[in-house]
C-alpha cells in the first residue's frame, strides 16, 4: 500500500475513533438540564445587565429556581416580566419600581472649557486615565460618549459636548453608570422629583472658576427644603428621593439653576 495513502487512512481512523470516544464521553459526562431554569431564562429580556444583582440572566433565573431570589428584580423586563415569572412559580407578584438613569452634570460646550488639548484615544475612559479630565472641571462630563457605546437601548447621546439620558428609551439596565469613569450617573425613580445636575465637590469659588452652572455648597436649597430631602455634604448638594415630594422649593432658590424636576 501507498505510504502517502496508509497514512490518510491511519489518521482518517484515529479521527473517528477520538470523535466517537469525544461524543460518547459528552453523553456519559452530561449536566442534566434544569427545566425550570430554562423556562425562566426565556421569561427573562436577555440584556444580561446584571441590574438584578446576579450574573446576568442566568445567573438570576438560576436563583430564581432555586428560591433564592425574587421575580422583581429585573428591571429591564418590569413588571411584565415580574408577573410571567411570579405566575410560572405560583408565587406573589412583585411590584417593580420603574427608575431612569440620570446625568449629574450640565458642563455642555457653553458651560464649561476643556483645560488641555486632548489628542489621545478617544474615550472617556482613555482621556480619564491619561489627563485626569480634558474638561476645567475635574468632576464633569468628558463627552466621548462611553455611556453612549453601553447603551443598548438608544437611551443616550452627547450634546453639546455633554452626556444626556431619554427616559423614554432608557430601561435602567445599568450599563451606561458602570462605563462612566468620572461617576456621573445613577438611578433615580420615576416620579415627581427634584434631581441635582452636579457632581463637582470642589468648593464655590473654584468652581465659579471653571463652571457656569456647577453647585457651590450654598446651603439655601437645604435651608429651604420643609422635607429634609436636601443635603449639602462635600459642597454638593443631593437629593434624597425618598424623601423628596417633588415642590419645587430648592429649584426656585438654586442660584446656579443645576436643581431640575423629574415627571
Amino acid at each position: 500500500m501507498n505510504a502517502i495513502l496508509f497514512a490518510v487512512i491511519l489518521v482518517a481512523v484515529i479521527g473517528l475513533l477520538s470523535g466517537l470516544i469525544l461524543a460518547i464521553a459528552s453523553l456519559i459526562m452530561a449536566v442534566p438540564t434544569d427545566k425550570k431554569t430554562e423556562d425562566i431564562r426565556a421569561m427573562l429580556p436577555g440584556a444580561n445587565c446584571g441590574a438584578c444583582g446576579f450574573s446576568g440572566c442566568d445567573g438570576y433565573a438560576k436563583a430564581l429556581a432555586k428560591g433564592e431570589a425574587k421575580p422583581g428584580l429585573c428591571t429591564v423586563g418590569g413588571a411584565k416580566v415580574s408577573n410571567a415569572i411570579a405566575s410560572y412559580l405560583g408565587v406573589a407578584a412583585t411590584s417593580v419600581e420603574p427608575h431612569v438613569s440620570v446625568v449629574h452634570c450640565l458642563g455642555s460646550n457653553d458651560n464649561m472649557t476643556n483645560k488641555v488639548e486632548y489628542e489621545g484615544i478617544q474615550t472617556c475612559a482613555a482621556a480619564a486615565q491619561l489627563a485626569g479630565s480634558p474638561t476645567s472641571c475635574r468632576y464633569g462630563c468628558i463627552g466621548f460618549g462611553d455611556c453612549v457605546a453601553a447603551c443598548n437601548y438608544n437611551a443616550l447621546s452627547v450634546r453639546n459636548g455633554v452626556a444626556m439620558v431619554d427616559p423614554e428609551n432608557c430601561v435602567a439596565c445599568g450599563k451606561c453608570i458602570d462605563a462612566c469613569p468620572k461617576h456621573l450617573l445613577s438611578f433615580i425613580p420615576v416620579k415627581k422629583q427634584a434631581v441635582v445636575l452636579c457632581s463637582s465637590c470642589d468648593k464655590g469659588n473654584i468652581v465659579n472658576k471653571v463652571c457656569k452652572v456647577g453647585c457651590i455648597g450654598c446651603m439655601r436649597c437645604e435651608k429651604t427644603c420643609t422635607h429634609d430631602a436636601i443635603h449639602v455634604k462635600n459642597f454638593l448638594a443631593s437629593v434624597d428621593p425618598e424623601k423628596c415630594v417633588g415642590c419645587g422649593d430648592c429649584v426656585s432658590v438654586c442660584p446656579r439653576h443645576i436643581i431640575t424636576m423629574t415627571h
